[in-house]
């Protein structure tokens, strides 16, 4: 009797053992199969940079891309240059497809979206793309692309997107644009709502190039939950998986806000042991490294 016990509790222990390993299996399988995001910092994109892009995707193994022009003021243009950067790499498999209203979000257009390999969001104005995609099937759409796999890639506005947390370009307290950010102050720069593809990350682009340093660290003080990165032209980052690597000609700043102690004195801000990493083509951390 004793000894049927022990085979009965035996096999339950087995039993609970391979069930866990299975669980954990899937889970795994589930983490492997989420997409990647491939954030480009506007300006020129090189060849190679574009065929980094394709190999990533696996574009040149099958299945197709999708253009999404829609932060920018000519559709047309837009549409045209960002899909000839692929096609000028043989690379035909890809089309561009514009969304003006929640009209054009048929199921056909978002069954086409949730199946591309490559989502691929163009410069502009990242305001304009997001008060068309927020919160709507179209929204959904990309992000159960990612989820199923698919690499979203965005340049200079798409880049901006990426993220749950969006600079928006605009200035509260200096609102006429002139391309300068020359303060360091509380409650100036815009933070809206993006694709929320990434939520730890707030992405600032054109970075070295035009000098944004300010911008990022005034974002930084005000959102030290974050990890701030700024991306400079013809440069990428790839996540996937929680690594992040430098792909590209130029270099990335990332910025966290360690103590989330900040300090407003006459509307300046202020504080201390913030953490500046400056990175490379080739260059590669994880996201965690800034969660210390």
């Amino acid at each position: 009797m004793k000894k049927t016990s022990i085979l009965i509790l035996l096999s339950l222990i087995l039993s609970l053992f391979s069930c866990k390993k299975t669980e954990k299996k899937q889970t795994n399988s589930a983490e492997i199969k989420q997409g990647k995001l491939f954030i480009i910092g506007g300006g020129k994109r090189s060849k190679k940079l574009i065929w980094s892009l394709i190999e990533i995707s696996t574009l040149d193994k099958g299945g197709y891309g999708i253009v999404l022009p829609m932060a920018s003021e000519s559709i047309d243009t837009a549409s045209f240059y960002s899909c000839k950067q692929f096609i000028d790499l043989g690379i035909n498999n890809i089309s561009s497809m514009n969304f003006e209203t929640n009209n054009d979000m048929t199921k056909s257009k978002l069954d086409s979206i949730e199946n591309a390999k490559l989502i691929y969001i163009s410069g502009g104005d990242q305001n304009k793309f997001m008060k068309i995609v927020k919160n709507t099937k179209l929204h959904t759409a990309i992000k159960q692309a990612y989820k199923n796999g698919a690499t979203i890639a965005g340049t200079s506005a798409g880049a901006a997107v990426m993220s749950k947390k969006m600079i928006t370009g605009n200035e509260l307290k200096h609102k006429e644009y002139t391309g300068d950010y020359r303060t360091i102050e509380a409650n100036n720069i815009q933070i809206g709502e993006g694709l929320g593809l990434c939520n730890s990350i707030i992405v600032d682009q054109h970075f070295v190039k035009r000098m944004r340093m300010n911008r990022l660290i005034t974002t930084c003080l005000e959102n030290p939950l974050e990890i701030c990165v700024g991306i400079d032209e013809a440069t990428a980052i790839l996540i996937q998986n929680k690594k992040v690597t430098i792909l590209g000609e130029s270099q990335i700043i990332v910025l966290k806000h360690i103590t989330a102690e900040t300090k407003i004195v006459n509307g300046l801000l202020g504080a201390e042991n913030i953490q500046l990493s400056v990175y490379l083509p080739g260059d590669n951390f994880t996201l965690q490294d800034f969660k210390k």
